[in-house]
C-alpha cells in the first residue's frame, strides 16, 4: 500500500485514538508474586466500538509464499501483508497454545513520530507474535523484527508479555519517516508486580552491559537467563537527533523523551495502576500527589514487591476498581447520582461556563468491550496450563469464564461473527451482558448486591471446576492428547454456555424484582413472596437518599415543600 493511500487511514487512526484515549488497563503478576506460582496478565479492552468476542485462530502449516494481511486495529482497513512462516500456533483470544499471552495499552506519545507507511500496527503485532512464539522472550524478538522490516503503524504502545515462567513489559514508539521503532523491554523481577494504563511507564533503565542488559544487536544472548533488559540499539541516538534528549546516556529517560508525563498521564492513567499497587504494597501514599496530578516529578516505580501473594480472585477484583477506599471513590461524589453509581458516561473531559473539567477515570468503565486474565502455569503441560479467563462488557458485572488455550473451538455465545457492535444477537454473550448492565446503570446500589452474589458464585465455582478439569485432562493426556483436548474443549464450551444462560436468567430476575423502581419482597432463597391468595406482597419503595434530597432542596428552595 502506498503512502498516499495510507494517509486517509492515518487520519482515521488519529481520530480513533482521540475517541479511545486512555482506553485500556493491564496488570502483570510474576510467578513468585502469585499464590500458586501462576503468572498472570490482565487486559481491559475499553473502546466505544470494540465488540466482546473471543478470537480463535487454529494452528496451521503454510506453503512457501503464503502472506498474512495486516488489518488496522482501529479501522479494520488493510495496511499491507507480511510473509507467513512454515507453521503458526493456535491462539485463543490473547493466549497461544504455548502459554504465551500478550496485552496492551496505548500511551500515544509524540504525534509527529507516527509513520503512515507502517504495515504492522499494534494489533497485528500482538496477534502475529502469538501465532509465532514459544516464549515471552521469543515474542519480543518477533515483534521487534517485524517493525524493523515492515514498519510500525501505530503510535506509542505498551505491551504485557507473559509465559509460564516470566513476565515482560515492553514500550514501543514509531520513528516518523523511518521504517522501524524504538523500544525497551524489561523483565519484571520474579516476586514483583507491575501495571500500565495508557501512560509510558519506563523511565531510566540499565544500559547495555552484555549480561543483564542487551540491545537488538545481541539477540544471540536473548536466552541468557541473566538478561532482564532488551532495547533498540539507537534509542538514545534517535532521541538526540530529534531534540528530545541532550544529557548523558546513563540519564536517558524513555518516557521523558518520547511521552512526557502530564496531568492526564498521572491522574487519568497512572492513578489506575496506583490503585492496584496500593492494595498490595505498603507505602504507596508516597505517590498520591503524583497520581492526583499535583506533583509530576515524583513518579511511581515500574514494579513493586507486594506484601502478600496475589490470587486469581485478586486479579478479578483489581479489574473492578472505582477507587474504593480512597477519597476519590466514585460512588460517593455527586456524579454518582441518587443510586450511588461508580460509572460516568462520556466524554471524559467536559466544560462548564468555558472552564475545563474531567471525570475520574477508573479501571471499570461502561465502554469495556471485553477483558481477560491470562493464567500461565509451568507445572502443567501447555494444553492444560494456559487459561484465558474471559469476560465481556464492563468489568463490574462481567463473569470471568475459563477457556483453555488448547480448545478446538469457541462456544457460539462468544464466537466471532455472532453479532457485532451494530448487530444485536439474542445468544451472544456481549449482548446478554450489556442488557443486564444497562438495567444496573439505572438502579446501581439496589441491584449490585444481587449481581455480585451471582458473579462470585459463578467465578468461585469455575475455579473449583478448573482444579478438577486439570486432573481429568492430565489423566487423559497420557492416554491420548486428542482426548484431553476434546475434554477441555467440552469443559470450556459448557462453562461459556452456562455463564450466558445464568446471566440471562439473572437479567430476567432483576427486571421482575426491581420493576418501576419498586423492590419485590423475597425470601432467604431469593424467591418472590406472595400472600395466601397468590397476590404479590406489597413491594418496598426505598425512595431517594438524603444526599439527593439535600441537593434537590438546595437547587429548588421551597418549590416542592408541602404544607404540614
Amino acid at each position: 500500500m502506498t503512502k498516499k493511500a495510507l494517509k486517509p487511514l492515518l487520519v482515521s487512526f488519529l481520530l480513533l485514538a482521540g475517541i479511545n484515549a486512555f482506553a485500556c488497563t493491564n496488570f502483570l503478576i510474576t510467578k513468585g508474586a502469585s499464590v500458586d506460582g501462576s503468572t498472570f496478565i490482565s487486559y481491559c479492552a475499553d473502546s466505544h466500538i470494540r465488540y466482546g468476542e473471543l478470537y480463535f485462530t487454529p494452528a496451521a502449516d503454510w506453503p512457501e509464499g503464503s502472506m498474512r494481511v495486516c488489518y488496522d486495529r482501529g479501522t479494520n482497513a488493510p495496511r499491507g501483508s507480511v510473509p507467513q512462516p512454515p507453521h503458526t500456533y493456535q491462539v485463543v483470544g490473547y493466549i497461544n497454545e504455548n502459554q504465551v499471552a500478550i496485552g496492551e495499552t496505548t500511551f500515544g506519545g509524540r504525534e509527529e513520530l507516527v509513520n503512515p507507511d507502517g504495515i504492522v500496527d499494534y494489533g497485528s503485532l500482538m496477534f502475529i507474535a502469538l501465532e509465532r512464539s514459544r516464549t515471552a522472550r521469543e515474542a519480543i524478538k518477533i515483534m521487534a523484527d517485524l517493525v524493523e522490516e515492515y514498519g510500525y503503524g501505530s503510535d506509542g504502545e505498551s505491551f504485557s508479555i507473559s509465559d509460564p515462567n516470566e513476565v515482560w513489559y515492553m514500550e514501543m514508539m514509531p520513528m516518523g519517516e523511518q521504517k522501524g521503532a524504538v523500544w525497551v523491554a524489561i523483565r519484571i523481577p520474579d516476586g514483583y508486580v507491575s501495571g500500565h494504563a495508557n501512560a509510558a511507564r519506563i523511565t531510566t533503565f540499565t544500559l547495555r552491559n552484555g549480561k543483564t542488559s542487551i540491545t537488538d544487536k545481541d539477540w544471540k544472548k536473548l536466552y541468557n537467563e541473566q538478561v532482564e533488559v532488551i532495547y533498540k540499539h539507537d534509542i538514545i541516538d534517535f532521541a538526540r537527533s530529534k531534540g528530545y534528549f541532550s544529557g548523558k546516556d546513563k540519564d536517558f529517560d524513555f518516557s521523558a523523551a518520547y511521552a512526557p508525563v502530564d496531568f492526564s498521564a498521572a491522574r487519568i492513567c497512572d492513578l489506575r495502576v496506583w490503585t492496584m499497587f496500593n492494595k498490595v504494597c505498603d507505602g504507596m501514599d508516597e505517590y498520591w500527589d503524583y497520581v492526583t496530578g499535583k506533583d509530576l516529578s515524583h513518579r511511581m516505580p515500574l514494579y513493586v514487591k507486594p506484601n502478600r501473594k496475589i490470587s486469581l480472585s485478586d486479579m478479578m477484583a483489581f479489574q473492578r476498581d472505582h477507587f474504593q477506599g480512597t477519597e476519590l471513590d466514585k460512588t460517593l461524589d455527586p456524579g454518582a447520582g441518587p443510586f450511588g453509581s461508580p460509572f460516568r458516561f462520556n466524554p471524559l473531559y467536559w466544560k462548564y461556563e468555558d472552564k475545563p473539567y474531567f471525570n475520574e477515570r477508573s479501571i471499570e468503565v461502561v465502554q469495556t468491550g471485553f477483558s481477560f486474565i491470562a493464567q500461565c502455569r509451568n507445572w502443567l503441560p501447555n494444553p492444560i496450563g494456559g487459561i484465558i479467563w474471559f469476560g465481556v462488557d464492563d468489568t463490574n458485572s462481567t463473569v470471568y469464564t475459563p477457556f483453555y488455550c488448547s480448545i478446538s473451538e469457541v462456544p457460539i455465545e462468544y464466537r466471532v461473527g455472532n453479532g457485532d457492535i451494530l448487530t444485536y444477537s439474542d445468544n451472544a454473550a456481549f449482548w446478554v451482558f450489556n442488557r443486564l448492565a444497562h438495567f444496573k446503570y439505572l438502579y446501581y446500589n439496589r441491584v449490585i448486591g444481587d449481581i455480585q452474589a451471582k458473579q462470585k458464585s459463578l467465578e468461585d465455582s469455575y475455579q473449583e471446576q478448573v482444579n478438577y478439569a486439570d486432573n481429568e485432562a492430565l489423566n487423559l493426556l497420557t492416554e491420548s492428547p486428542e482426548k484431553a483436548i476434546a475434554y477441555l474443549t467440552d469443559f470450556s464450551n459448557k462453562a461459556g454456555r452456562n455463564t450466558v444462560e445464568q446471566w440471562r436468567n439473572l437479567s430476567n430476575y432483576l427486571l421482575v424484582k426491581y420493576l418501576d423502581s419498586n423492590v419485590k419482597q423475597v425470601d432467604e432463597n431469593s424467591k418472590f413472596l406472595r400472600n395466601p391468595h397468590g397476590y404479590p406482597l406489597k413491594p418496598q419503595q426505598p425512595g431517594y437518599p438524603d444526599s439527593w434530597k439535600k441537593e434537590v432542596i438546595e437547587g429548588t428552595g421551597d418549590r416542592f415543600r408541602r404544607p404540614e
